[in-house]
């Protein structure tokens, strides 16, 4: 049997499609369903926990967490938004965590699928976003401010709003939540398709009939090992670079001036 012939690749299908493990159609409970339900639950734990700790000197899940939502506040909330921020820390908060969590599901052994390299997940967050963006702009402005203020903004000459204005009518409403989406889909997908790349080509290589592959075995393991450790690091990262940008777009339409 040839080399190439033994590095044959799953196909595309058994990445990114996951059987239900109870009922069917739109009821059923796939893999990805269940990462998501322990996103949600761990979060809830991790919060529900360090609330009901009281110690002046917090320890354990109490540090982390505060440490945690000081660095939502700090980083992101206040750093984007001022002092108003902190009236959307639930929000930030939230998301950060439940797309962090979501993400690192694609390293956990057993796991191994982040829910958010499914698009549903993102588009559900980017549509969150796009809604309270919206409805917080309208509520600080008015509808007809808000609208004004977005799709002609000031300083630009007369003249050129029939260019510009629809150009704003895109990027904000339609570009927004498309791209918001978009990112961390496709970071997310291309870090998981990765790691089964290289899991695949290991485990094929140390099975292989043809001798010369088995050591060579050790090249893709050792790129899967450096790999999983760049996507803890991307787990987090875009979980920060979403929460950031919902915040910029919240604090845009707050704040247009800014």
């Amino acid at each position: 049997m040839s080399i190439i012939a033994e590095l044959e690749f799953p196909p595309i299908s058994h990445i990114l499609e996951w059987k239900a493990l109870f009922g069917s159609g739109v009821t059923a409970f796939n893999k990805v369903a269940l990462v998501n339900f322990l996103a949600v639950a761990v979060t809830t734990v991790l919060f529900v926990v360090a609330a009901s700790k009281k110690a002046m000197v917090p320890r354990g899940i109490q540090n982390v967490m505060e440490v945690s939502i000081d660095f939502v506040e700090k980083s992101i909330a206040e750093e984007v938004m001022g002092h108003e921020g902190k009236k959307y820390l639930p929000l930030l908060s939230a998301l950060f965590f439940f797309i962090f969590f979501n993400n690192i599901f694609g390293v956990i052994p057993g796991m191994q699928m982040p829910a958010t390299a499914r698009m549903a997940v993102p588009a559900i967050l980017a549509i969150l976003v796009w809604v309270v963006f919206n409805v917080a702009g309208i509520k600080a402005q008015g509808l007809g401010h808000y609208l004004k203020g977005s799709l002609f903004p000031p300083g630009v000459p007369k003249a050129l709003y029939v260019l510009v204005t629809p150009i704003e009518l895109i990027s904000v409403f339609l570009v927004r939540p498309f791209s918001l989406a978009v990112r961390l889909f496709a970071n997310v997908l291309a870090g998981h398709i990765l790691l089964v790349t290289f899991a695949v080509l290991a485990e094929t290589m140390f099975t292989a009939s043809t001798a010369v592959l088995k050591p060579i075995g050790v090249l893709p393991l050792l790129m899967l090992v450096l790999m999983t450790g760049f996507e803890i690091g991307v787990a987090f990262l875009q979980a920060y670079i979403f929460t950031l940008l919902a915040a910029v777009y919240i604090g845009g339409a707050v704040h247009p001036e800014h």
